[in-house]
């Protein structure tokens, strides 16, 4: 996923149009095969710490066991052994949630509460489980539209429309080729990783007849006060209710199109395609992201904030991890670009970012990096999205990260040398903490407005 790189405002966009898989200068990378019981890699790296969270390995009273059969009987012979699997691991009675429901409490409702219209159960629970105990398997492969779905997806898209030329335009977008969503699939990637149960929220609650879901999120989390975080949350659009001047309650939701694709892609998926779940997931955080703006069908946005109708910019990115994960993520910029886009230097050494990037690891974060590369006159050509899980470290001290690709048709981490990857990372989102010691932080709220000023002269 990548995108040609044009403006001093445009550098921010990081996500889009065309496959990163043929790069020139993309080293040879190993496949590491993870444990398909829960797709943790921790076990590989005696140096990366999880997040500290109860595990609880035995079912409790009978409401939970006969939860548990009711789900076990839902899924076919794999699922039902990785289902096991996921109790004796701790994952399955994991209630790291925004409202303290577990795993096995998710997995129970999608089958035993109705779903959206259009959306097989059966399906949404066994992508659910093999998604929880495989991230990997995660892609941001659209896929086809069947010739029985065209004239539906067509007049979908067309609705409102009164333009002749934007209607015949139309017809071809909803053929999308190079998917925009590495940020929304990172973010999805992450969520089913780091925060199983709460992941497993979202999918229950996306894919009821309601189609949305709700969290309450800490206001600190986004700003340095209330006023300000309210501001973000206005700015961005997203539906929410003030709790307190604290905390508010979030609604989240893919856009009116997303339903269309997920019904497609649950009769009609293909290998390497995204699953149903991969739809709603990924059209939910590209709607927070561009201040709900996104079209599933066309895979393109509008909104204030970014130029380019694909993807979602660094700022938007931070906003989104920010509310989904409910956590002070800063999108760290490490790279220096003039206004012609081209890379003149770093904000800081190369070991103080991997300090950062190796802090942050060992403390169990799943760290979103955007990556550029640039031409032989070292002007950036395109971006992408990615996530890194975790590093080794060989005999000579040298670092491997371990990292994770949406957009590589590859359903396995993959490595790439840090004398590769540092000099590349554009951003990275850290928490904090870690990074507020070594750089000058500009708030999010901030960069935002400076980014609307900016597009607004630019105009």
């Amino acid at each position: 996923m990548v995108e040609k790189i044009t403006s001093r405002i445009q550098q921010y966009n990081y996500n889009t149009i065309s496959s990163v898989s043929n790069m020139a200068d993309k080293p040879e990378t190993t496949s590491v095969q993870a444990s398909p019981a829960f797709g943790t890699t921790y076990a590989m790296y005696p140096n990366q710490q999880a997040n500290q969270v109860q595990i609880r390995t035995t079912l409790s009273g009978k409401e939970e066991k006969a939860k548990y059969t009711a789900v076990l009987s839902n899924l076919d012979r794999n699922g039902r052994k990785i289902l096991e699997n996921m109790l004796k691991s701790g994952v399955l009675l994991n209630s790291d949630s925004n409202d303290k429901s577990t795993v096995l409490d998710n997995l129970y409702k999608i089958i035993n509460e109705p779903r959206a219209q259009g959306l097989d159960a059966k399906i949404m629970l066994k992508d659910t489980v093999a998604t929880i105990a495989y991230p990997y398997i995660i892609t941001q492969q659209f896929g086809d539209i069947p010739k029985e779905y065209t004239q539906r997806a067509i007049q979908a898209n067309n609705e409102g429309k009164t333009n002749l030329l934007d209607i015949y335009q139309g017809v071809n977008d909803i053929n999308v080729q190079h998917s925009g969503t590495c940020v929304a699939a990172s973010t999805e990637f992450k969520l089913a990783k780091q925060q199983p149960a709460e992941f497993a929220r979202f999918a229950q609650e996306l894919s009821s007849p309601k189609l949305s879901v709700n969290k309450t999120i800490g206001l600190n989390n986004l700003a340095d006060n209330t006023i300000n975080a309210v501001w973000l949350l206005n700015a961005f659009e997203i539906p929410y209710e003030m709790k307190n001047f604290d905390n508010a309650n979030l609604t989240f939701a893919p856009d009116k199109n997303a339903i269309l694709r997920a019904q497609i892609q649950t009769t009609n998926k293909d290998p390497y395609e995204r699953t149903p779940l991969d739809v709603l997931m990924q059209s939910t955080f590209m709607q927070v992201g561009s201040q709900q703006s996104y079209n599933t069908l066309t895979d393109k946005r509008a909104g204030k904030f970014n130029q380019n109708d694909k993807g979602l910019i660094e700022f938007e990115k931070t906003f989104t991890e920010s509310v989904v994960f409910d956590k002070n993520i800063l999108s760290v910029t490490y790279q220096t670009v003039d206004e012609n886009a081209r890379l003149i230097g770093y904000e800081t050494d190369l070991g103080t970012m991997k300090r950062h990037l190796l802090e942050a690891l060992n403390e169990g974060e799943n760290i979103i990096i955007g990556y550029t590369q640039t031409d032989a006159n070292n002007i950036i050509v395109n971006g992408h999205e990615i996530t890194i899980v975790g590093y080794k470290t060989d005999k000579n001290g040298k670092i491997t990260f371990i990292c994770n690709d949406t957009d590589d048709n590859i359903p396995r981490l993959i490595e790439y040398s840090e004398d590769y990857l540092l000099p590349k990372i554009h951003h990275a989102a850290l928490p904090k903490h870690i990074v507020e010691k070594d750089l000058n932080i500009v708030p999010n709220y901030v960069e935002g407005i400076n980014i609307y000023k900016n597009m607004k002269n630019a105009a």
